[in-house]
């Protein structure tokens, strides 16, 4: 068992749909698991559930509903298999992301940094063992210049225990 701490992005019902439609097709890893969402804490294994619940609570102080707009997607291979993954990531809202991500593994979590990987905010939408399936779908999706708003409002405490996700809790954004 591990605990991660996601949002859950608030998007027009028109923009879920089509991000959940591609991750029908195309996020053979996911899809069944978890809805689309950012990732703030990659699984923590070494801190208790309430040692997190504490830290994530005392971090996310002061910070403040991210509002960002997805117009790109990128491809990235996974450091620790074999799969290729395509990412939605925002223009519009990385900063914001990035620092609060920044934030959280500044305190206890530090150590559960792993730092060969850079964080890139995003929203998962595919995978595959194949790069040229990842890059042809990614070229698709640029060539259609599209434009996702969204706001995330509140994170996500989760337990991800033989791929399934339990929420924990959910924490507010000022």
């Amino acid at each position: 068992m591990s605990h991660l701490v996601v949002a859950y992005p608030e998007l027009k019902k028109k923009d879920y749909s089509w991000i959940q439609e591609l991750r029908s097709k195309y996020d053979i890893l996911y899809y069944d698991i978890i809805n689309p969402h950012f990732t703030f804490i990659f699984p923590v294994f070494y801190l208790d559930k309430k040692e997190l619940i504490s830290e994530v609570k005392e971090k996310s102080r002061g910070l403040n509903i991210i509002n960002f707009s997805l117009r790109c997607a990128i491809i990235n291979k996974d450091s620790f298999n074999d799969y290729w993954h395509i990412f939605l990531v925002p223009d519009e809202g990385y900063s914001d992301i990035t620092k609060a991500h920044d934030k959280f593994y500044s305190g206890k979590l530090k150590d559960e940094l792993f730092l060969a990987i850079p964080y890139i905010p995003h929203i998962g939408i595919g995978n595959s063992t194949n790069a040229n399936d990842c890059k042809i779908l990614v070229d698709e999706l640029n060539e259609r210049n599209f434009e996702i708003k969204g706001k995330i409002k509140n994170l996500s405490i989760i337990s991800l225990i033989e791929k399934k996700v339990e929420d924990i809790e959910t924490i507010e954004l000022e």
